[in-house]
């Protein structure tokens, strides 16, 4: 089944074969928290998450926060939960910018999901290990690749390249499956 999807990207499968699945999923609330490292503890205390100190790593359940950069983070909740975190008063140097509207998310699933990736991403799939995140290129557009299994992924696309970096995907997913 392939489904080019309309110009709001709204939720269920773009496309779906036996390589893979791609799906745009339902938004969640963002956020771009910086602090310094003496900071931390105090910026992630205040937000209710222990905030992880090495790139890739991910705390959180229901409030996710992926560190993408020494003293930076990616916070992911669901939209209704959003409010916590704009009347949240945190008593340190911080930055905490809401990105929610800036990007889009993808699930890239199936058998040859991370076969699909390789087609637009320069880096070995392994080095991202389940359970851990990365900021990276996908064929020049920056994306935050989300590992949830050994072929489960998510992928954060900034809403003006999200057109360009879906219909790579789609081709890659008929192209995988014809193959």
């Amino acid at each position: 089944m392939l489904n080019i999807p309309p110009k709001d990207f709204t939720t269920g499968i773009v496309a779906e074969n036996a390589a893979a699945r791609v799906t745009a999923l339902d938004p969640v609330a963002r956020f771009s928290l910086r602090a310094h490292k003496g900071d931390r503890e105090a910026v992630g205390s205040a937000l209710g998450l222990d905030l992880p100190m090495r790139v890739g790593q991910v705390a959180g359940e229901e409030m996710r926060a992926l560190c993408i950069g020494p003293d930076e983070w990616l916070v992911h909740l669901p939209e209704a939960a959003a409010d916590r975190v704009r009347e949240v008063r945190i008593d340190a140097p911080h930055s905490l910018t809401e990105i929610t509207d800036r990007e889009l998310s993808f699930r890239i699933d199936g058998p040859r999901a991370t076969e699909l990736l390789t087609l637009g991403w320069p880096r070995d799939p392994a080095s991202i290990a389940v359970g851990e995140g990365r900021r990276t290129v996908f064929d020049g557009a920056s994306v935050i690749l989300w590992r949830d299994g050994e072929e489960d992924w998510r992928m954060d696309i900034w809403r003006s390249f999200a057109p360009h970096v879906v219909s790579l995907l789609v081709t890659g997913c008929t192209e995988l499956a014809a193959g």
